[in-house]
């Protein structure tokens, strides 16, 4: 295990590391790191007028493994540019990875609060982690306190799985909720600081009834249109049904806190996307007033192909987050990636009956915006096929059932090591159904109804398989509008 390496080490490995990958999944407009594995999302912060997020990095390998901190920036969320490697784990504290956390701007000074790991067994999952903070003037180097670790043990309402902290400022002082567990009860717990060195445990914030998971991990906290939302990605929910298809979950929970008695009076829980690679998401407040969430396009113990081609791992697109009426959450594409459209595609669809109309564009990095009017439709299902070879032998499908009112995302033909297919209950809006489709070289995002369900999926087609089509099964429907952009490759562009 390589441990006590300096950021240039790990910064040179990577460098080494990218000059040999295969590029074929490589994605077009997603973070990635420069090579070897990347999963958590971390310290996400619009700092000094550019957006900075963080992610939890194994340099020396494709596979996970002692945890550094990657680290991009951007002005405009579209395009990153990567900047050394942040966090190394070079003390004794966090000799085992340098674990997630997250960012604050304190008067100026960029800190990040992470977790130190220790493994006391590895194999027995018995950890020893304790919570940390580094700070940097420029944004980009970081010095490691000398009081580290500021919280150095768990409280007894928790245990060695003592993890992720979500650092915020209310009225002076800083809370922070950290993820823990004790023994197969999942929590989120509080703790409060005057100077972000000195902090006091306030107890339970939220815990698992017995069905909601053994672990929270990656918890977040923060107000949404007057309600407050606790995210977390909880470890070991049971599948029901269509439900909890994955191995490990993302969600959330509403309701009212107060900070003078520090209760949170919680609804249930609720998944936030409905796919197969969507987890440890984490947000941010920026200066336009908007909360956008990132997560990891991946899933733990899922394939991943391109670890033979030098790397593994990548972040979903940043989505705006806004509560609805009836207290769902809904996440949107900014509005800044309209900038990545480059070809315009004007499809003359109007109408589909029992048949499937393949279309002209064969791009690898697709933008569609379809609504299906719900109005007088007779198919028993329709939708559109990603991806697409000639034979028919891969395709990746967005599927409506009529019948179900379900939406799924079906990847059995999506290529290399990948299937399963994920549904969700879907209403429509106004006698219409609309997608919005974000398709890259080895991810596809689905938006339906503005982004009231979400739907993330990794897929490996052959570079071939270019092909796009809508489709209709049983019937007709009518197609309202539908515009199709190829999207620019910002990476290969630098």
């Amino acid at each position: 295990m390589l441990t006590h390496t300096t950021q240039t080490e790990a910064d040179k490995a990577v460098a080494e590391a990218k000059a040999k990958l295969d590029t074929t999944y490589r994605l077009g407009y997603h973070i990635m790191a420069p090579a070897n594995w990347i999963n958590d999302p971390n310290g996400l912060i619009h700092y000094k007028d550019e957006y900075h997020v963080f992610y939890q990095h194994h340099p020396y390998d494709e596979n996970w493994g002692p945890m550094h901190w990657g680290h991009v920036k951007s002005k405009d969320l579209v395009h990153w540019e990567h900047l050394p490697i942040a966090l190394a784990p070079t003390e004794d504290y966090e000799r085992d990875g340098c674990f997630s956390g997250s960012a604050v701007d304190d008067d100026g000074v960029l800190t990040l609060i992470y977790t130190g790991n220790i493994f006391i067994d590895k194999e027995k999952d018995i950890l020893d982690q304790s919570q940390c903070i580094a700070t940097s003037t420029d944004g980009i180097h970081f010095e490691k306190h000398p009081q580290n670790p500021v919280i150095p043990m768990h409280p007894e309402d928790g245990s060695g799985h003592f993890r992720d902290p979500k650092v915020w400022k209310h009225e002076g002082n800083w809370y922070m909720v950290l993820g823990t567990r004790k023994g197969d009860i999942g929590k989120a717990i509080l703790y409060k600081s005057a100077d972000l060195k000195a902090w006091q445990y306030l107890g339970v914030l939220g815990e698992s009834d017995g069905t909601e998971g053994y672990m929270w991990e990656c918890p977040d906290f923060f107000e949404l249109d007057g309600e407050h939302v606790l995210l977390f990605s909880p470890q070991g929910i049971k599948p029901e049904g269509d439900r909890y298809q994955n191995l490990f979950q993302t969600g959330y929970v509403t309701g009212s806190f107060d900070y003078e008695t520090n209760t949170f009076e919680r609804g249930d829980f609720q998944e936030l996307d409905h796919g197969h690679d969507f987890y440890a998401v984490q947000t941010l407040l920026d200066d336009k007033g908007r909360r956008i969430a990132i997560g990891w396009m991946d899933m733990w113990e899922s394939a991943m192909p391109t670890k033979e081609h030098g790397w593994a791992g990548a972040l979903t697109l940043p989505r705006v987050l806004t509560r609805m009426e009836d207290g769902r959450i809904k996440m949107e594409p900014v509005e800044e990636l309209t900038a990545l459209r480059s070809k315009r595609f004007d499809l003359n669809l109007s109408t589909i009956e029992d048949t499937e109309i393949v279309t002209n564009v064969t791009e690898e990095l697709l933008e569609v915006e379809v609504e299906f009017s719900l109005r007088d439709v007779t198919a028993e299902a329709f939708g559109i096929k990603l991806r697409r070879s000639e034979d028919g032998e891969q395709e990746t499908v967005i599927r409506f059932s009529t019948k179900t009112q379900q939406l799924s995302l079906d990847r059995t033909k999506s290529g290399v090591g990948v299937d399963g297919v994920r549904t969700v209950e879907v209403e429509g809006e106004d006698d219409v159904l609309s997608l919005r489709l974000f398709l890259d070289r080895s991810s596809v995002e689905v938006f339906a109804n503005g982004g009231t369900t979400v739907m993330t999926s990794r897929i490996y087609p052959d570079p071939t398989s270019l092909g796009l089509s809508f489709y209709a099964e049983g019937g007709r429907v009518d197609i309202k509008s539908c515009r199709v952009w190829s999207l620019s490759d910002v990476w290969n562009e630098q």
